[in-house]
C-alpha cells in the first residue's frame, strides 16, 4: 500500500459521526510518525558521517605512512598517483559528510515543526468553544499540512489524517521518501551550502 489513494477514509468521508477526540489522536499518531521517521533518518546521517571520518582518519593516516616510506626520486611518480586517488577519496567523503550535517538541519526542522503542531493542538483543545468545531481541526490541519517542504511528509500526513495506523503510514513515508532520495542529483561543489 504505498498509495494515499488506497488508504481508508477519513471518519467524515463515511459518514461517521466527527469526534475532536478522533482528531486528537490522529494529530498524536501523526506526531508519533514524524518523530520516528526522523528518528530513522538521523541515524542514517550519524552512520554516514561516522564512516565518512573513519574513512578520513584512514587516508590521512596512509598519506603520512607514504610520505615516511619516500626515500628515492623515482618513488615520487608512484606517490602522486596514490596520493591523487587519495585525494579524490577523501573529497567523496568530505562531500557525505557535508551532506549528513545539511541533512541534521533538516532533521532539526522536522522536529520543530512537531513540537509547533503539538503546540497548535493543545491551544485548539485549551478552547473548549473551538475545540468541538470540526472546521477548526481542518483549519489547524491545513495550516500543518503546508508547512511540509517534502512530498513524503505531505503522503504521510494524508494517510493519518484518513485514519491509517502509524505502522503502515512509516512505510508509505520511507518509501516515498527513497523514491525522491533516488531521483535526486547528486551535489556538485557549487551546490554545497551548511545550513
Amino acid at each position: 500500500m504505498t498509495q494515499v489513494e488506497e488508504t481508508a477514509p477519513h471518519p467524515n468521508e463515511m459518514g461517521a459521526a466527527w469526534s475532536h477526540m478522533q482528531e486528537t489522536i490522529n494529530m498524536l499518531y501523526l506526531a508519533v510518525c514524524q518523530i520516528e521517521a526522523t528518528m530513522v533518518d538521523s541515524n542514517k546521517s550519524v552512520d554516514t558521517l561516522t564512516h565518512s571520518f573513519t574513512e578520513l582518519a584512514t587516508h590521512t593516516g596512509e598519506v603520512s605512512e607514504q610520505i615516511q616510506k619516500l626515500q628515492k626520486p623515482d618513488e615520487f611518480d608512484a606517490f602522486k598517483a596514490d596520493l591523487a586517488a587519495t585525494a579524490s577519496d577523501m573529497q567523496f567523503n568530505i562531500k557525505a559528510s557535508i551532506q549528513a550535517f545539511q541533512f541534521y538541519d533538516r532533521i532539526c526542522q522536522r522536529l520543530d515543526h512537531v513540537a509547533r503542531s503539538l503546540e497548535k493542538v493543545s491551544n485548539l483543545l485549551n478552547e473548549e468553544d473551538q475545540a468541538f468545531k470540526p472546521e477548526e481541526w481542518r483549519r489547524l490541519q491545513e495550516g500543518i499540512k503546508g508547512s511540509y517542504t517534502m512530498e513524503a511528509e505531505r503522503i504521510m500526513f494524508e494517510f493519518i489524517m484518513r485514519g491509517g495506523s502509524v505502522k503502515e503510514a512509516l512505510q508509505i513515508y520511507h518509501h516515498h521518501f527513497e523514491k525522491e532520495k533516488d531521483s535526486s542529483t547528486d551535489i556538485d561543489n557549487d551546490e554545497i551550502e551548511l545550513f
